[in-house]
């Protein structure tokens, strides 16, 4: 990792990998570039469409990997990040790959939370994650990611449909639930 962010020939290499045919070889480019990403992440702003092109990869992994790193650039490169909504989208319903749906749901937030507009272009997306995911495994780590948009610039609507959405887990959840809900329906009040 520290070649790849001190090299950026070794960092082209990687991303390059990510269009490669191997799984493996993907699956440990996507790694490296993620940790890369949590050190440096403006390293990668001139590669989201290799990123965003490597969300069609078969193995979740590479997917999970390539959606963390997104979301770190979302904050460099909205634009480029919104590109990557489509793969965020399959990735989210994704049955098969709870760490994977987890990525999916915090890029969705992350992105949804940048502008008014974007807010209302993901919502439908992070609003079926919920429904579908409640209770899941992921759920919990999800409504974190849900709290940091509900923070963000949403649209009136969304905020008036996301606080909807949470009210009932607000009232009648128990636990980190309850708690969770709750902040997410004071946020949007």
């Amino acid at each position: 990792m520290e070649d790849a962010a001190k090299q950026p020939a070794v960092l082209e290499a990687l991303v390059d990998a990510l269009s490669d045919g191997s799984r493996r070889g993907r699956q440990q480019a996507a790694r490296i570039i993620a940790g890369v990403a949590r050190e440096d992440p403006e390293l990668l702003v001139g590669h989201g469409a290799a990123l965003v092109d490597a969300l069609e990869r078969p193995e979740a992994q590479t997917r999970w990997e390539c959606l963390e790193t997104l979301t770190r650039i979302i904050p460099l490169d909205a634009r480029v990040c919104e590109k990557a909504i489509p793969g965020a989208e399959t990735a989210l319903f994704d049955e098969g790959s709870g760490p994977l749906r987890l990525a999916a749901m915090r890029f969705l937030c992350a992105l949804g939370a940048t502008t008014e507009k974007r807010s209302e272009k993901v919502w439908s997306l992070i609003d079926e994650g919920i429904q579908c995911w409640h209770g899941d495994l992921e759920f919990q780590d999800m409504l974190l990611a849900v709290i940091d948009f509900s923070q963000g610039k949403l649209a009136p609507e969304v905020k008036k449909a996301l606080g909807d959405r949470m009210r009932f887990d607000a009232t009648n959840g128990r636990g980190m639930l309850k708690k969770r809900a709750s902040q997410i329906v004071e946020n949007v009040s």
